[in-house]
């Protein structure tokens, strides 16, 4: 999912010729979404007083890696990747509160803090003492931010596009500027203004398969998603990242592709810059969602990185 830099403006304009149209759009059955999008009942799990989506994939004796997705977006994000990993790694995927099958966070606090004290009950839930991380955009926040204030947990990190610094909008020490119109998105969001809203993450808009497109739509139509998204857009408050990027003593690879339209690539010299022990790769011809956009090949340089002694 693009990144809340990038999705304000364009999405409060689609919203606003939606209304127009009188496009109500109403959330979807929860029963409804849990049969096409839910693995096993299973993967409801009870973890710091959350009904948390979690998928745990893979040989439960092999180095864990655990996937955290961006705003928007839901675990199935990483279908592609999970294939590939699982055979040899034990892979841990979760829905972020406001996101996908897990629901609203029942104590209605969407600020970092709390996601990384509920990342670290969810380690602590499966007997994770230390695990690669790796994030994507929001999720690439919360996951480098995990690392810098939990490195005993952290052995390797890998960053795909990730948030963190101010940009117009978003400054640091003070409440992201949410438009008020943006609030129109819970009463309306049709699909196609939807997947308008999507096609910028791709280089190639034309890789986005219809499957996906209905998937990130139903399920941002979860029943309270809307209202969490809009609740964590509005508590999110950035703080100036480098010193504690700066303390990040994990293994890191950041991984940026060259055509990302919401958060432009040129902003992997910031952690190029500020990561004490960082790898970086461009991706030609990829965006924002490299690894739904091609998979295959934006995994070559993860797997190189994870098989590598002593990375990078």
């Amino acid at each position: 999912m693009p990144s809340r830099r990038r999705l304000l403006l364009p999405l409060a304009a689609l919203v606003v010729a939606a209304s127009g149209a009188a496009l109500y759009t109403p959330d979807r059955d929860r029963a409804a979404l849990e049969a096409r999008y839910l693995a096993s009942p299973a993967d409801l799990r009870l973890v710091d007083g959350v009904r948390l989506h979690v998928r745990d994939e893979g040989p439960r004796d092999a180095p864990a890696i655990v996937l955290v997705h961006g705003l928007g977006a839901s675990l199935h994000t990483w279908d592609g990747w999970t294939q590939a990993l699982r055979a040899t790694y034990r892979v841990v995927r979760f829905d972020v509160p406001g996101h996908g099958l897990t629901g609203p966070e029942p104590t209605g606090d969407y600020g970092d803090a709390r996601s990384r004290r509920l990342l670290r009950a969810l380690l602590d839930s499966l007997e994770l003492d230390r695990v690669t991380l790796v994030g994507h955009s929001m999720g690439g926040r919360l996951a480098w931010s995990f690392a810098a204030e939990h490195p005993e947990r952290v052995e390797r990190l890998v960053l795909v596009a990730p948030d963190g610094f101010a940009s117009p909008g978003f400054e640091y020490d003070t409440p992201a500027e949410v438009p008020a119109v943006l609030g129109v998105m819970r009463w309306v969001l049709p699909a196609p203004l939807l997947r308008a809203n999507l096609a910028p993450a791709y280089a190639n808009p034309e890789a986005m398969h219809d499957t996906v497109a209905r998937r990130y739509h139903d399920l941002m139509l979860a029943p309270g998603n809307r209202e969490a998204m809009l609740a964590r857009l509005r508590q999110t408050v950035l703080t100036n990242p480098e010193a504690r990027l700066a303390s990040i003593t994990a293994p890191t690879l950041v991984l940026w592709g060259e055509d990302d339209g919401m958060i432009p690539v040129a902003n992997a010299a910031d952690y190029e810059r500020l990561l004490p022990n960082v790898t970086v790769v461009r991706l030609p011809g990829l965006g924002h969602v490299a690894f739904e956009e091609a998979p295959a090949r934006s995994l070559v340089p993860v797997r190189a990185f994870l098989e590598r002694d002593g990375a990078p």
